[in-house]
């Protein structure tokens, strides 16, 4: 048998809810005992900011630049910044810059998270 991630999940899905739960606290467990292998983060991408760029093209933008941040970890934030340009009328550049920070911020609470 293989034995990967995908060859866990699969057997993770027969067993029954108990016996998942049982898997699961164990994987826990092991977690809280140290053998953590180490997650390459890497690096932001290179990606130049566009002249007369959009909001939603600096949104874009940077989720090409940190691949490694989950969009839903800086969507809400990102969404109240996009609306106060759209409905409040906030300036563009400032918007993205604020945007271009938050990205930046969450990308190095990532790598304290892995020191």
């Amino acid at each position: 048998m293989k034995r990967d991630a995908k060859a866990l999940a699969d057997l993770f899905n027969t067993l029954d809810k108990d016996r998942q739960q049982s898997l699961f606290d164990y994987a826990e467990f092991l977690q809280t005992k140290g053998g953590i292998v180490q997650q390459d983060i890497g690096e932001p991408v290179e990606v130049p900011r566009a002249e007369n760029e959009t909001v939603v093209g600096a949104i874009k933008r940077l989720k090409l630049t940190y691949p490694m941040i989950d969009s839903m970890e800086v969507f809400a934030v990102a969404s109240n910044l996009m609306t106060d340009h759209m409905v409040k009328g906030r300036d563009a550049d400032e918007v993205i810059n604020e945007i271009e920070a938050l990205f930046e911020d969450t990308y190095k609470k990532i790598l304290r998270e892995f020191e």
